[in-house]
């Protein structure tokens, strides 16, 4: 009987590589300085080539870098407020860990994510020579119907310590009872912070930019990982109210641009399709949770 050989997921792959492209092609100051990221995605020579890094996905890259700078400025802040637990759901390619040694002094971090995405992952990040000790690997076969925050305990999470939870770019791919469940998990823990991005519907994205979505979209489609959830800020922003979280926060596009990319010489701006959402226990409502 052959085993097949676990491969890195396509859209982590991409993801990586956004963030490598934005080291190597934009202009200083750069968003988000990941110098770890194509290495270990360890693309083909030819990986500039791609249609999905050419100039049309310029602004899915900077969303890309802008959700997680945003991500990573929350979680420093957390760690100086005393947080020590920090859970990245749907990690991919993610590699704080590897870049940001100064935060996992004090920090745990916990990845879920696909065993096989893991799997490569740890053999990659092993090729290179690089520490994979400095995060727990939380391994979730969700085809089965494995629950990832029962998995999370089991693997040494402490909800009544307090964390700060990541999902960026997994929210679309869930149904809305999974997205729902997801915060109500986080929010029946104890001082813990949520940051998650979402696809907002087809009538809130730019007009030049809904060709894009629609495509992309059908892509997601034929690919085998359908889009199942798209959110109005508001909507969103009752759910965490809903579960718990005493302070919520809607951050848009044009918030993004704001904080992060009004000093640049180039005309680099995040794309109108996602937006984040930051929800925080401090402050809430005991009993507000379903």
């Amino acid at each position: 009987m052959t085993t097949t050989a676990p491969t890195a997921d396509a859209t982590a792959t991409r993801v990586a590589l956004w963030r490598a492209l934005h080291r190597e092609t934009d202009e200083p100051p750069l968003v988000f300085d990941d110098h770890v990221a194509l290495e270990l995605a360890n693309p083909e020579p030819t990986w500039r080539n791609r249609g999905d890094m050419g100039p049309a996905t310029a602004r899915a890259r900077a969303s890309i870098v802008a959700r997680a700078r945003l991500a990573e400025d929350i979680v420093e802040a957390k760690s100086r407020d005393g947080i020590e637990q920090y859970v990245v759901l749907g990690a991919g390619l993610d590699t704080f860990a590897q870049r940001r040694t100064d935060l996992t002094k004090t920090l745990t971090v916990f990845e879920v994510d696909r065993p096989d995405t893991q799997r490569w992952k740890r053999s990659r990040l092993a090729e290179l020579g690089l520490d994979s000790t400095e995060q727990t690997f939380v391994p979730v076969d969700f085809d089965h119907g494995e629950n990832w925050w029962t998995k999370l305990e089991e693997s040494g999470f402490d909800p009544r310590r307090g964390a700060v939870f990541v999902s960026l770019g997994v929210s679309m791919y869930l149904t809305a009872q999974a997205n729902s469940k997801t915060f109500e998990y986080i929010g029946s823990g104890s001082n813990s912070a949520f940051v998650v991005s979402f696809q907002v519907p087809s009538d809130m994205v730019e007009p030049s930019e809904r060709h894009t979505h629609q495509s992309v979209k059908r892509g997601a489609q034929q690919g085998g990982s359908p889009w199942q959830s798209a959110y109005r800020p508001e909507d969103l922003v009752a759910l965490a109210t809903k579960c718990g979280f005493g302070s919520v926060e809607h951050v848009s596009p044009e918030d993004l641009r704001q904080t992060y990319f009004c000093s640049r010489p180039d005309s680099l701006m995040p794309s109108s399709i996602e937006h984040l959402l930051i929800a925080d226990e401090s402050g809430r409502r005991d009993g507000s949770a379903s």
